[in-house]
């Protein structure tokens, strides 16, 4: 599996001045120095700016096919119409790609890896190239991997409630502008269209974020399905191996900065025990079980903004189907929502 053909291999980061892309030096900063050189790649716009890494200022190059000569592992954090350019390339010239974008996640000839739920799977990549699932998704597969992996799932009925950053930084700068054009106005939201005459630009989204909650998050796909919903079904089949699971999802973007939820109603092939369960997600790497509601503890995005692992709570035992738990979970969509998923694939790759 070794994609490393020295010592100490060298890394680029491409899209390296994006909100992913700043994460991710924090990550890299933050975990263990495996790494000889750092390249930090970006469009011609960016090239020559100095940016924070281990410690160091490090230039910023810009993206080139020249630019990924040397290079073992590139980290791409960049729309899908750049990767399914710049991948290839990158692969051609000897690294092995980590793509965040959705460009390569359903192609058959490119795994799609959670290193805590199918580490196997990073070792056949033949185009070179490992995608990083959606992040939303990521914020729910760790707790399903283990469950599945005692009890299969079966069927999975998932509401998500997606944070403003999912949309990029457009996404938490209009938040920011929207939260700052309601301020102090105690009397909106109680009559119809007064928070929509208040915020006259939405941004990304389709409507207010603000004092709100949008059901929609991702572009239109068939039959009303946005493609978000669509990634959480199809994803999910990817990564745990098999396309018998019956899934379905209502993605909503609420008005949060950072940390996607995700309410989930899971059915399984055998019976659960709640109480089972939740000692096997307290021994599940990337998990932390929050989950005290008789004193009002339980994961929330404040909790996981920032952090690495993925919280989960409300654990409750489905009063009428011995079959299945309902769960709420949540998980940082910046960090093993992408960076830190692309990290660890890289360290999975680094150490054979």
């Amino acid at each position: 599996m070794s994609a490393v053909r020295g010592d100490r291999p060298v890394l680029a980061v491409v899209g390296a001045t994006g909100a992913v892309g700043s994460v991710m030096r924090e990550v890299i900063s933050a975990r263990p120095d495996i790494w000889g050189e750092i390249r930090l790649i970006a469009s011609a716009r960016s090239a020559g700016r100095l940016l924070p890494v281990r410690g160091e200022q490090v230039p910023v190059t810009e993206l080139s096919a020249e630019a990924f000569d040397g290079v073992d592992i590139a980290m791409f954090d960049v729309p899908d119409e750049v990767s399914a350019q710049w991948a290839p390339v990158a692969a051609a010239r000897g690294a092995v790609v980590i793509d965040k974008s959705g460009a390569f996640r359903m192609d058959p000839q490119v795994p799609l890896v959670v290193p805590e739920v199918n580490p196997a799977a990073a070792a056949n990549r033949p185009k070179g190239i490992i995608s990083v699932p959606n992040c939303t998704t990521l914020s729910m597969i760790v707790v399903l991997g283990v469950l599945h992996q005692a009890y299969r799932l079966r069927e999975l009925v998932a509401a998500s409630y997606q944070a403003a950053s999912g949309a990029g930084q457009a996404g938490t700068d209009s938040l920011y502008d929207q939260v700052a054009a309601v301020a102090g106005h105690r009397t909106l939201g109680q009559r119809p269209g007064d928070v929509r005459a208040a915020v006259t630009d939405t941004g990304p989204f389709p409507a207010p974020l603000v004092l709100n909650v949008v059901p929609w998050a991702g572009s239109l796909k068939a039959d009303g399905w946005s493609s978000e919903e669509l990634k959480i079904r199809n994803e999910t089949r990817k990564i745990l191996g098999t396309d018998d699971i019956k899934i379905t999802a209502t993605c909503v973007r609420v008005p949060v900065i950072t940390g996607h939820s995700l309410a989930l109603h899971a059915v399984f092939d055998a019976e659960v025990d709640r109480n089972e369960a939740v000692r096997l997600l307290e021994k599940a790497p990337g998990v932390e079980v929050i989950d005290r509601p008789e004193a009002g503890v339980y994961p929330t995005p404040v909790d996981v903004a920032g952090t690495d692992p993925t919280m989960v709570g409300r654990i409750r035992q489905n009063q009428d189907d011995s079959h299945a738990l309902e769960l709420f979970v949540c998980g940082d969509n910046l960090r093993k929502g992408a960076a830190l998923n692309a990290a660890q694939i890289a360290e999975l790759l680094v150490a054979g």
